[in-house]
């Protein structure tokens, strides 16, 4: 590690360095290799941060809780009051549904407050327990630098007596264990760090409402919106405008013209469930026109909750999702979840015996980000269908245009990786707004250093593509939401379940499938 090189001034960087000088300080043969290594390592920047910073920032959010109680008080005394059935907003909300959103988005403020100043905290604790480890760290170098004295010129290098061997043998010891507690201090940081990050997004998308930054709307149209879920579903884990669906739309409506926002306002006010105008104004944000948006409405207006969450949204997240039940022989997760519609499962080939998992993948995600494209397969062209042999064809055929897009192998076999690129970034980057750029990993460090942006995506509610390689070829998924350390997966074998952080770092995805999937991955990371 010693010479012209440097670490990479990056908190993954710092804790690769100072992990290579953990192998080569033990191994030092020379003192004038010591003293380099040495300089190297104190070349490496401490921990930075304040804690007292994060200590004051997180009572700051921690004085908030009490306000927003009192707030959430006073939202339930008008609850109490028995509101009469008067619409409010443009969109002709239903007042005591509005309080009931009101109440409940208190509620998500004042965790979202509980959630920030904790995550502040766990962070400050680390961090000073980070700088304290490095500083002690740093204290063993120097003792190491003192034992050892000046550099050794060309001649005393030649020759190494009793006494000389024993200060070179005691000034590596201690700066073998300067350098492990450096090196833990920097994992202890980055890992820190890295959760707190995960965990301040996760927060900040919670607080939805303000996502949809629009004067075309009220507060009240907005507070609706973000407070909708999909039916007869925790509506806290199947939101139907994800926080990045809330921002497009806000965007889209505030670019409409006159004409088109009074259409828009008109349609949101004419529908007949508040689930109904979260999808319509799910549709504005994954790009469609309101000419297009008019014809869906159409096909959707007077629907009943369920027949639109199953026609709709073709993953829905159970309560018991993220139970824990152990893995089966094969090393996947016993706890899957099956997605349908009806009695027919979302999945490659229409059974699963075909190859087509990046285009199935693809498709399913495809459908969580556009209601009009699910509409398309689930109720076929007059969009009224409700047949789940008609959807399997149509699902499969929709597979096989994707597979061929991608330039896929013969007989629904797999696809390249050029191929996968511009499936994401034609079929799911029309729906996002996004590019996709593709990430070769294949070692632990490397996933980790992309670990940040597959969070950031799908804390705001875009899926992220991986492509995972094995013993026993490749198989295709799609990371599709995050709770706490727990990735959500949609297999195209029909199933979603959950990985944690630490299985995509350490290469344990095929848990997500098959314990022969855990060498390498591709990952598709929307810019």
């Amino acid at each position: 590690m010693a010479g012209f090189m440097g670490p990479v001034d990056s908190p993954a960087g710092r804790r690769a360095w100072l992990a290579g000088l953990c192998e080569d300080i033990p191994r030092a043969e020379s003192k004038n290799d010591l003293l380099d290594m040495i300089d190297s390592a104190l070349s490496v920047s401490e921990p930075e941060g304040s804690p007292a910073t994060l200590e004051s920032l997180s009572k700051r959010y921690r004085d908030q809780i009490d306000n927003a109680g009192g707030v959430h008080d006073r939202v339930q005394r008008v609850a109490g009051k028995g509101l009469p059935d008067i619409w409010v907003g443009d969109t002709s909300v239903l007042a005591s549904d509005a309080v009931f959103a009101a109440g409940r988005a208190v509620l998500q403020m004042a965790e979202a407050f509980q959630g920030g100043a904790n995550a502040l905290l766990r962070l400050a604790d680390a961090l000073g327990e980070a700088q304290r480890q490095d500083a002690e760290g740093r204290g063993r170098m120097g003792q190491a630098k003192s034992t050892l004295g000046g550099r050794d010129g060309f001649f005393d290098n030649l020759h190494e007596d009793d006494e000389e061997e024993w200060d070179r043998l005691t000034a590596r010891a201690y700066a073998s264990d300067g350098i492990n507690l450096m090196h833990q201090a920097a994992v202890t940081a980055e890992d820190a760090v890295r959760v707190a990050v995960r965990d301040l997004n996760k927060w900040a998308a919670e607080a939805r409402a303000g996502k949809m930054n629009t004067g075309e709307l009220t507060a009240v149209d907005k507070l609706m919106l973000a407070d909708t879920g999909a039916a007869n579903a925790p509506t806290e884990l199947n939101e139907i405008l994800s926080s990045s669906d809330l921002e497009r739309a806000g965007r889209r409506m505030d670019r409409l013209s006159n004409a088109d926002a009074a259409a828009m306002e008109r349609m949101l006010s004419q529908a007949g469930s508040a689930e109904e105008r979260a999808y319509l104004m799910k549709a504005l944000a994954a790009g469609h026109s309101v000419k297009e948006i008019e014809t869906f409405q159409g096909k959707i207006n007077g629907k009943d909750p369920e027949w639109l969450r199953r026609h709709l949204t073709p993953v829905v997240t159970a309560e018991d999702s993220m139970d824990d039940e152990g893995l089966a022989e094969d090393g996947s997760n016993n706890n899957k979840d099956t997605v349908l519609f009806h009695d027919q499962a979302w999945i490659q080939g229409g059974d699963g015996s075909e190859g087509t998992c990046v285009a199935s993948s693809t498709v399913n995600a495809r459908a969580m980000l556009d209601p009009i494209y699910a509409l398309d397969l689930t109720g076929g062209p007059s969009g009224q269908e409700d047949d789940p042999k008609a959807f399997r064809e149509r699902l499969v055929a929709e597979q096989h245009r994707l597979h061929e897009e991608g330039d896929g192998g013969d007989d629904w076999t797999g696809m390249g990786q050029e191929g996968q690129e511009r499936i994401a970034d034609s079929t799911l980057g029309s729906a996002t707004g996004d590019d996709y750029r593709r990430h070769d990993l294949d070692n632990d460090d490397e996933r980790r250093a992309v670990l940040d942006d597959v969070q950031r995506a799908v804390a705001e509610g875009r899926p992220v593509p991986v492509d995972v390689s094995g013993d026993e070829g490749a198989h295709a998924m799609m990371i599709i939401g995050q709770e706490g350390d727990m990735l959500q997966i949609y297999n195209p074998w029909g199933t979603t379940t959950w990985v944690s952080e630490d299985d995509f770092v350490n290469g344990n995805m095929g848990k997500a499938s098959n314990s022969e999937l855990n060498n390498a991955y591709q990952v598709y990371v929307p810019e």
